[in-house]
């Protein structure tokens, strides 16, 4: 019999040691020291290997990484937050006493995790009932960690990023994503077609709160797909609303798409979206 811990019993330890450390943060710090250390966390597991299962296809995965990450987070907030709810991709659940609820995604964009790819990170946003209060997003591989909300101006690494200025579509990179199988939707596609023809270039890189916290620094122009799930929504929500910038829902081609960006090219992307 081995005398190596198992993960699980690994993971709880780190939880312990976590929490002495941040019993007091408030939860703008607990919120970012969370995904630092759950990014850092998948990112030493990826370097051991880590076990790939399929979800509902062959690009949609989840790895054991996933799952630790998450049992660390969920871990540390309910014994932090024990009144708040928590929702995590990986199918940590609680209801909540306090009206605020934690959304985790512990490793977004686990294909290109999985495949070897640094574009993916850790997400954590904090939402109530007036709507999302903060978010956290940390890429390991860049070492960056974007974070803002509601009562905080968005900052990349502590630091204020430059308020969203109004720019026009042809003026800016949209940074998306569609499915194959969204590709041979004919409605699906011709919504998509409605939008992305007229800005300057288009990226499809596979991590939406990488792409959201991007357009929230600057780096890419707008953002849109559909179908978005809580966790893939809220922390970049959250940051591109802090950097002055707009984000919303917009039903088209029989799908809810999420768009973001600066309030000129969200307008516009709705107005095509609606057409």
């Amino acid at each position: 019999m081995s005398d190596q811990p198992s993960l699980t019993e690994m993971i709880d330890a780190i939880i312990k040691t976590f929490i002495v450390a941040h019993a007091d943060d408030t939860d703008a710090h607990l919120a970012q020291a969370l995904v630092y250390n759950a990014g850092r966390l998948a990112w030493r597991l990826r370097e051991q290997g880590v076990d790939i299962e399929q979800k509902t296809s062959v690009s949609d995965v989840v790895t054991d990484a996933d799952f630790a990450a998450e049992r660390f987070v969920a871990g540390v907030l309910e014994a932090l937050r024990g009144e708040d709810g928590i929702v995590g991709e990986e199918g940590a659940n609680r209801q909540s006493k306090s009206g605020r609820t934690w959304v985790i995604d512990p490793v977004d964009g686990t294909y290109n995790f999985a495949s070897g790819s640094d574009y993916w990170c850790s997400a954590l946003a904090l939402v109530d009932a007036d709507g999302v209060v903060l978010g956290a997003v940390h890429r390991p591989a860049m070492g960056y960690t974007w974070f803002g909300g509601r009562d905080h101006t968005t900052s990349l690494d502590g630091k204020d990023v430059a308020k969203l200025s109004d720019a026009p579509a042809d003026k800016l990179c949209l940074s998306t994503y569609l499915h194959p199988t969204s590709m041979t939707d004919p409605n699906i596609a011709a919504a998509w077609e409605k939008v992305a023809p007229h800005f300057a270039t288009v990226r499809m890189l596979g991590a939406g709160s990488v792409d959201l916290s991007c357009v929230a620094d600057g780096t890419w122009g707008a953002w849109m797909q559909h179908s978005v799930k809580d966790w893939d929504w809220y922390p970049g929500q959250a940051l591109v609303l802090a950097a002055g910038g707009a984000a919303r829902k917009v039903e088209a081609g029989g799908v809810e798409w999420c768009i973001a960006g600066n309030k000129q090219v969200v307008d516009q992307m709705e107005e095509w979206l609606r057409g």
